[in-house]
Formats: structure tokens, sequence, C-alpha cells
């Protein structure tokens, strides 16, 4: 008997065929699940840009999805070999327990950056206040937002401390309104005050007639008599008007002998009493 030929016989049946029939089975389920991975991931980009997500977050989101298709299709394969996957998956999963609170700042950001691009409160344009800081949105991305401030500084804000305050968007509507305070003396003509700053009102044609402007006393204050002024006017208007405006009024109150009070303090300085002359000497 020919123990040789037994012995190898033995080994393409006990171990070469059944291995073979594993690797290519394990092969097979790698590549046809890399297909159904891209097929899917394709479809999910698909419908995230009919219902118009941001491109960013598509991106994002279908990155992620194609990462974690493929770590099953791994571990199916790797299942096919006979490889214990109960102990990598744990693994993985202490792995990834260890890394999300080692990262716990970074998660916030992310989530935050979920919810902007998918709430958006604000868009690329927007002049906004959020965050602790001022200025146009530049960009929004996963973890930050990057403000440009209008003295032309870039101003990076972490997209936690956006989602976790207050966020004023000046540019979310087209109109705006302007809201200046300006004093008058009280022996000044009240009526003339008010039909100086009607004509200025009227003569600028930036500010809207609807809806309608505000002109009306506002306050008796301490020293002055308060004219309230609050015109509408388009958003990018604002700041021009709100300047234009408020020289003007100085320029015509001035013209028409109007004051406006400023805030006024006397100082009494009192003069120590001069000290009494020293007794001379006795002289013995």
């Amino acid at each position: 008997m020919d123990f040789s030929s037994l012995d190898l016989n033995a080994l393409i049946n006990d171990y070469a065929i059944p291995w073979g029939i594993r690797i290519a089975l394990a092969l097979v389920i790698f590549y046809l699940g890399r297909g159904v991975v891209a097929l899917v991931v394709r479809g999910v980009e698909k419908v995230l840009e009919r219902q118009k997500v941001d491109e960013t977050l598509v991106s994002f989101m279908t990155s992620i999805l194609r990462w974690l298709l493929l770590l099953f299709v791994v571990i199916a394969a790797l299942s096919q070999l006979g490889i214990d996957t109960t102990s990598l998956i744990a693994l993985l999963g202490a792995a990834g327990l260890a890394v999300g609170l080692a990262l716990q700042g970074s998660l916030a950001n992310f989530a935050a950056g979920v919810l902007i691009i998918i709430f958006r409160p604000f868009t690329r344009g927007d002049f906004i206040d959020a965050g602790g800081a001022m200025g146009t949105v530049d960009k929004i991305s996963i973890f930050t937002t990057i403000l440009t401030t209008p003295d032309n500084k870039e101003v990076i804000v972490p997209n936690g401390g956006i989602i976790g305050g207050v966020i004023t968007n000046f540019s979310a509507r087209p109109t705006r309104r302007v809201d200046m305070v300006f004093g008058i003396a009280y022996d000044d003509d009240l009526r003339k005050a008010r039909q100086i700053l009607e004509e200025i009102i009227a003569a600028d044609d930036r500010i809207l007639a609807d809806p309608a402007p505000v002109i009306t006393v506002g306050e008796l204050a301490d020293s002055s008599v308060n004219f309230l002024v609050r015109p509408w006017v388009n958003a990018a208007d604002y700041w021009a008007v709100l300047w234009d405006t408020t020289e003007t009024v100085k320029l015509r109150f001035d013209e028409a002998g109007i004051t406006i009070p400023f805030p006024q303090r006397e100082v009494h300085v009192r003069q120590p009493a001069a000290p009494a002359a020293a007794s001379a000497p006795a002289v013995e």
C-alpha cells in the first residue's frame, strides 16, 4: 500500500478542497457584497439629492454608509472562512467606544453640523451672529462654520457652540427696520423737529412706503425729548440708511437751531483751608 498517495489524497480531501471552497465563497461574498454596497450607496445618494439635501451632508453620509456596509461584507467573508467574528465585533465595538469617549467634543460638533445642514438656520452668504461671533457665512462644514467679519477677518466657529446658543440671522428676511432715537432739548420746537424728521425720511428713496415709517415722541427723558424714528428698508440698505440718516438729522437740526442735549456734569472743587501759621519758638 502506498501511504504517500493516501496522505496526499487525505490532505486534498480534508483540507485543500474544503478550504478552497471556503476561500472561493469568501471571495464571492466579498466581491458581490462590494457591488451591492456600491448600488445601495448610489441609490441613497440619488434619494438625498432628490430631496435637495446639502452636498456636504450627502457626501459625508454616503461615505459613512459605504464603510459601514463594507465592514459587514468583510465580516461575512471572514465568517465564511471559519474565523470567529464575535471577538472581532466586540473588539471593534470597544475600539469605537474608546474613540467616541476620546472625541466627545468633536462628535458634538459633528452632530451640530448635521443639524445645521439639515435644518438650515442659515446658509452661505447670510450675515449672522452666532457662537460668540458675527459675520458673513463663508463655509459650512461638518465640524465648523467659517465666518468673515465686516473687517475681513476669518473666524472659525465650532458647530456645537452655534447650535447650543442663540442664532441671529440678519439676512433671513428681505427687509429690516432701522431703529433710531433722536433727542431734542425741552426748550426746542417739538413740531418743527418732527417736521424735519418727516422730511428727511420722505426724501430718502431707500426707505420703504410699506410698512410705513414711524416717527413719534417715545420718551420724556431727564434732559431731552426723545423721538423714535423707525423706517423700514431692504436688508442690504440697513447700515447705509442708519448712518446717512443720523448725519442728516444732525446737520438739519443745526441749521434749524434745534439742539441735541448731551450729558453734562458740574464738578465743584473744594479748596482745603489754609493751615494755621506755626507759632514762633520762644526766645529764652
